[in-house]
């Protein structure tokens, strides 16, 4: 199967820990040659080198190219974008979601002149709103810009679980929906444990612990890290997308998406279920949700909305 997905061109953008550990990936799962660009000189070149002489030892014919320049970029199949600015002392987080949608902006515009048939995966925070972004400026159609974040969440929970129960992460399925953040919305009658439904092995107490530690996981990060923020689960999330994309996994997946009536929600980007395919978004699964559920997936919506209206695009 490597062999005919080789000739994938697949461009990341952004050259930090995010960006970077997300070409590795690609590169050393031999997925798709992979071009690392960012605005900073010198950094993606020498990340892109490093990765592609790790290659024979990953034995993968993957080429890895760092390039500041989008017209290298041309004619990508997926453009992964990292790019952003991470929250600075007296920065509001108004001030940081109309930065970093002036920096996703102007991805966007390059996206659109240089590979104008690419399938977006939006990776930028505030995530769900840097995806309407992106889909606005492009004017792609809505299966070809993709926002990561239920991947991540969902994945944050099952290793959460698994801490709590002692179950392999692999024996813990999970489904977390609505937007990347405090308003997520884990599903538990979808939610299960070697097989067995997560309310008959956790007590109530335990479970709610687990979804506020999911909730705030990116931020235990960064009080840990004190300058940074998570990369690794991010990176690997995406590359998930990437592999469904490519047909080397065929997984349903929380990711956000534009919605046009589906749940009863218009016009915003916010996790649900999916299909994805060598055309990006292929299906919305549209869940029997309960109504305490639907609830609050349309407060998520609601809030995603709440950030678009502040932006001027």
């Amino acid at each position: 199967m490597n062999q005919i997905l080789k000739h994938k061109k697949v461009t990341v953008v952004g050259a930090g820990n995010v960006g970077a550990t997300t070409a590795q990936l690609i590169a050393e799962k031999n997925l798709a040659d992979v071009f690392l660009i960012d605005i900073i000189e010198g950094i993606p070149q020498g990340k892109a080198l490093d990765m592609f002489e790790a290659c024979p030892l990953w034995h993968s014919s993957s080429r890895v190219v760092g390039t500041n320049d989008y017209a290298d970029t041309a004619n990508s199949d997926v453009v992964v974008i990292t790019a952003g600015l991470a929250r600075k002392p007296g920065m509001s987080r108004d001030d940081l979601l109309k930065a970093n949608a002036d920096i996703v902006k102007k991805v966007s515009q390059n996206v659109l002149i240089t590979s104008p048939d690419a399938i977006i995966i939006v990776v930028s925070n505030p995530m769900d709103a840097m995806a309407y972004v992106a889909r606005k400026v492009t004017g792609f159609p809505h299966n070809r810009v993709i926002g990561m974040g239920g991947v991540l969440d969902t994945a944050r929970m099952r290793s959460f679980i698994s801490l709590e129960t002692g179950v392999s992460p692999k024996d813990i399925q999970a489904m977390v929906l609505g937007g990347h953040g405090d308003l997520m919305v884990p599903v538990y009658r979808l939610t299960t444990v070697d097989g067995k439904n997560i309310s008959d092995v956790l007590s109530e107490e335990k479970i709610q612990a687990i979804v506020e530690r999911t909730k705030n996981g990116g931020a235990e990060i960064v009080t840990h890290l004190k300058t940074g923020s998570a990369y690794y689960a991010p990176a690997a999330s995406t590359v998930e997308m990437i592999e469904t994309m490519f047909g080397v996994k065929s997984d349903t997946l929380p990711c956000s998406v534009f919605l046009n009536g589906e749940y009863g929600i218009n016009g915003v980007y916010v996790g649900v279920p999916v299909k994805l395919g060598l055309h990006g978004l292929e299906e919305i699964i549209e869940l029997d949700l309960s109504d305490d559920d639907m609830a609050a997936l349309r407060k998520s919506a609601d809030a995603v909305r709440e950030l678009i209206n502040k932006l001027d695009i």
